[in-house]
């Protein structure tokens, strides 16, 4: 399953549609503006939220919570050790972990579980111009959190790169 994500997509306040690559509208990340804390809804073609995104409030590192029908799915945070590559730790409430590492800022990195890829989020594909595709590897692999965690990602290196 290959996805297409515009770079503008971390805008707070605005509405994007991920499309598959068909080009069908498959998800909307609604930003939600005018909020304490920096909060995304991920909704389906039908205006049903799948996941809830938002930063957590009082937390030492940057740190981004996704949760479905108000529990909590994964919990987002940077690794404190990452000289090279940029990673991020992705803790799921059932004691699992995946791990993001790569080139954040350049949209180009992975997704793993346990060794194993589960996702390839890159510009390399494209032609189009701020745009980058989120490749899922596994058909059994829940997409809506993947894309939810590639929001949580790239928000937190965003935001990283901005306040340091």
């Amino acid at each position: 399953m290959r996805f297409l994500v515009r770079d503008r997509l971390l805008g707070i306040g605005d509405d994007y549609w991920i499309e598959d690559e068909h080009g069908c509208k498959v998800f909307l990340v609604d930003g939600k503006a005018m909020r304490l804390r920096d909060t995304f809804e991920l909704k389906d073609t039908h205006g049903r939220v799948l996941v809830d995104i938002h930063q957590k409030m009082f937390a030492l590192r940057d740190t981004m919570v996704i949760e479905r029908d108000g529990e909590p799915l994964a919990t987002v945070r940077r690794k404190r050790l990452s000289l090279l590559r940029n990673h991020y730790r992705v803790s799921l409430t059932d004691g699992s972990e995946l791990d993001v590492s790569g080139k954040i800022l350049d949209r180009e990195f992975a997704v793993e579980y346990d060794g194993e890829l589960l996702a390839v989020i890159s510009r390399r594909w494209l032609h189009l111009r701020e745009t980058y595709g989120v490749d899922v590897v596994r058909e059994d692999a829940d997409a809506a959190l993947l894309i939810a965690v590639t929001v949580c990602v790239i928000h937190l290196a965003e935001k990283e790169r901005t306040d340091g």
